[in-house]
């Protein structure tokens, strides 16, 4: 059995975060999962390819240990909050001096997304 649409998406989404070429990709679908498209993916080849991308240097967003997955999650978080990009921009600023998410590094990613999950649970508090 294939995976779905949702997962084909996911797929997709991280392929161009990384910033991966075509050729790039499909390598990386042979090697890790025997398949060159994502449609021939079943759901352990899918789990394999994400494990894959967790533990390799494409992972890695900067050269201070940011990770793919931090990145999204904090954009996740800042869509539950529904914040606008000025929003988020500015508590970067003042909280961690920063302008922007990619310039975080691991440890301060980790203290973002610590600081936006007890700002949401506050909000939904309230």
């Amino acid at each position: 059995m294939t995976v779905d649409h949702k997962k084909l998406a996911v797929i997709h989404i991280v392929k161009r975060e990384l910033g991966l070429s075509d050729d790039e990709y499909r390598d990386i679908l042979q090697r890790e999962t025997g398949v060159r498209s994502a449609k021939d993916l079943d759901e352990k080849g899918f789990r394999r390819l994400m494990r894959f991308f967790t533990a390799s240097r494409h992972y890695r967003i900067n050269k201070y240990g940011l990770t793919f997955r931090q990145k999204l999650f904090i954009r996740h978080l800042v869509d539950d909050l529904s914040w606008d990009a000025l929003h988020f921009k500015n508590f970067l600023n003042k909280f961690y001096q920063k302008t922007e998410v990619d310039k975080l590094t691991k440890k301060e990613a980790s203290k973002v997304i610590e600081s936006l999950k007890n700002i949401l649970k506050h909000e939904r508090v309230k």
